[in-house]
């Protein structure tokens, strides 16, 4: 398969989504300057101008309801939205808080009458909105937010406030300059009784631009990077708004003030309605995918162009890629980059699967449970390696590498950000680990320690129980993984992929095993229960990671296997045993902890993550090309040989 049908292998089924992306960026390549050049201001209006043609040529309304101006493709408009990320990366968060935040939430949080009155407008980008959610004194903690919508009878109206400085709305693109109108979470209080947090439609500005009354808003200011977009704060002082504002799909309140609801339990409820807004921890992941494939394309072609040094006595200095060192440094990132996206791929066919047609309270709970969870272990997974593979890029660059002309330094800094937002990864793996624990029991409660942990209390005999199913499920696991005696022949096997497997699913297990046995023992003890969750709450983050990497193991595995017959996907398995080794070799001090890998296997691992390093070196250069980056966003200077070479 030459370098065309690889990458037609990686764009998968919505090619055509991808590659519209593509020329339209390659068409604004003068945006990827303009925050080196331009004010902050005019930055921020250039890259509303640049969206708002995106949206004039139908890319961003892909993947909503063709009644509204869309195009009914979920799967695409994911795609299209990653391929965002090849470009300037404030046009792709502007677009994120334009369509999947602020049109999102209209229309999976609203009914018809919201869906008449403003998504089309939403979607054309003629309404131009902000999605309120976090706050200066929350944000990973939603359930806990600040900010009220207390219903009053007597006018039909929801009277949204802003009660304390901890509940000022902060970091809301869109708020500083451009945003007409925001989906406002707030704690809904109807007839004097707090129902949890809802989501409102506020207007914020009039026409000309101006606040509204009781509106105020505030600019962000500077930010290390995505400064295309204008983020800012809001605050809310008696401001009111229509009984209508409400966005009641999954809850309503009527003239006299009735709450009622299809969802009678208040945490499902909540989980319900931030389950449909997945779509953006989604789609940050697979942007952040795509970011380290940029790095990494500069990266490559300028190693492999790159000389210095050399051996005594020759004419001729050596290319950095031909160091092994040099190999080490990028060739495994490659690898997981190429695990990623197939995990990700996996990931959004999950997602469209499940969201992209019937009710989401129709749907089975623990598969939604099950996808909010991959999506945030990817999410997690995807972004903290943007942020290594951007800054190993750089090394690897040297002072070419510091230089903003070769775009490495504005994607380290615009992707900074992506390991926060969308949820804190570190709280992401949390869920990811409660979800493990508990097997998406809906009496699991809140996500918080204290929630957790009084689950666990409640429940220590069923945990026993687990623990004991784990165990076993490790001693099975024991017959495929070599002990620390298994010193014979320390190569044997070390390609096959049961082996590679066998390490990471014992790893997940034992660690799942190991959390829940500390619960345990920590509950039978007597000790609070939020100390407990408390002491463990390294392992639990640990388990969770453990288990989104053998879940990204596996998808790269089915890829390999899916891939037609021939040079392509020898290359993806070489790859793929590049990844699983690299992965095993990164935690191997765990391994030979736990008498799961011996003294010289250990070695024997390093050497062959070297071998295969060599391996992949003289095709690293066509292996990025698959990635199929427009040309103006990794044809920077130093890559691009001077006329006097």
């Amino acid at each position: 398969m030459s370098t065309t049908g690889l990458r037609e292998y990686l764009d998968g089924p919505h090619k055509a989504a991808r590659d519209l992306v593509r020329d339209g960026l390659a068409a604004n390549a003068d945006l990827l300057d303009a925050g080196l050049e331009l004010s902050r201001a005019e930055y921020r209006d250039k890259v509303l101008a640049v969206m708002q043609q995106v949206t004039a040529e139908g890319h961003t309304g892909r993947g909503f309801p063709k009644e509204f101006g869309g195009q009914g493709d979920l799967g695409g408009f994911i795609a299209g939205f990653e391929t965002l990320a090849f470009g300037d990366l404030s046009l792709m968060v502007k677009a994120g808080v334009q369509f999947g935040l602020f049109a999102g939430a209209i229309l999976h949080l609203g009914t018809s009458r919201h869906h008449d009155e403003y998504l089309t407008d939403a979607i054309e980008g003629r309404l131009l909105g902000c999605f309120a959610m976090t706050e200066t004194g929350h944000g990973s903690n939603v359930q806990a937010l600040g900010t009220t919508a207390t219903y009053d009878p007597a006018t039909e109206e929801f009277v949204v406030h802003t009660p304390t400085a901890a509940a000022r709305k902060d970091y809301i693109g869109n708020a500083a300059r451009h945003g007409r109108m925001a989906t406002v979470f707030a704690q809904l209080v109807v007839g004097g009784e707090s129902h949890g947090v809802h989501c409102l439609l506020v207007p914020i500005r009039t026409p000309d631009g101006e606040p509204l009354p009781g509106v105020t808003l505030s600019d962000c200011g500077a930010k290390l990077g995505l400064n295309g977009v204008d983020n800012g704060r809001i605050v809310f002082d008696q401001v009111r708004v229509p009984r209508t504002a409400l966005l009641d799909r999954y809850a309503q309140v009527d003239a006299e003030g009735t709450y009622s609801s299809e969802i009678e339990n208040p945490d499902r409820r909540f989980f319900t309605m931030l389950g449909t807004l997945v779509q953006g921890r989604v789609s940050v992941g697979g942007a952040a995918i795509n970011a380290s494939k940029v790095a990494l394309t500069i990266a490559i072609r300028y190693a492999d162009r790159r000389r210095q040094f050399g051996a005594p006595g020759s004419a001729d200095e050596a290319l950095l890629l031909d160091y092994r060192m040099h190999q080490r440094r990028l060739l495994p990132l490659l690898a997981r980059t190429y695990a990623l996206h197939f995990a990700q791929a996996e990931l959004v066919d999950e997602f469209v699967r499940l969201f992209g047609g019937e009710d989401v309270i129709d749907k089975d709970e623990h598969d939604q449970r099950a996808l909010e969870a991959q999506a945030a272990g990817t999410k997690a997974l995807g972004t903290w390696h943007a942020t290594e593979t951007i800054q190993m890029c750089r090394e690897a660059c040297g002072g070419a590498g510091y230089l903003a002309e070769n775009r490495l330094a504005t994607l380290k800094a615009d992707t900074d950000v992506f390991t926060t937002f969308e949820g804190d990864n570190t709280v992401l793996l949390q869920l990811v680990a409660k979800g493990l624990l508990t097997n998406y029991r809906e009496s699991f409660g809140k996500l918080d320690p204290l929630g957790t942990a009084r689950f666990i209390a409640a429940q220590a005999v069923e945990i026993a129980v687990e623990k004991t199913a784990l165990r076993t499920v490790v001693e099975r696991l024991r017959d495929v993984v070599p002990n620390r005696n298994d010193t014979s022949d320390p190569d044997a096997g070390l390609r096959d992929d049961a082996y590679h497997c066998g390490m990471l699913r014992f790893r997940e297990q034992h660690m799942l095993a190991g959390v829940a046995r500390r619960l345990k023992r920590g509950i039978d003890d007597g000790v609070e229960a939020f100390e407990v969750f408390n002491r463990c709450q390294d392992h639990v983050i640990a388990a969770g990671r453990a288990h989104v990497e053998r879940v990204v193991l596996e998808a790269f595995l089915a890829a390999v296997q899916a891939a037609p017959e021939g040079t392509a996907r020898e290359r993806l398995k070489e790859l793929y045993d590049l990844h699983a080794l690299a992965t095993i070799e990164a935690d191997r001090a765990w391994y030979i902890e736990h008498g799961r890998l011996s003294g010289p296997r250990s070695k024997a691992i390093t050497a062959l993550v070297n071998e295969l390093c060599a391996a992949v070196r003289p095709y690293a250069g066509e292996l990025v090309d698959a990635f199929g980056v427009p040309g103006a966003a990794v044809d920077v200077p130093m890559v691009v040989p001077s006329q006097h070479e």
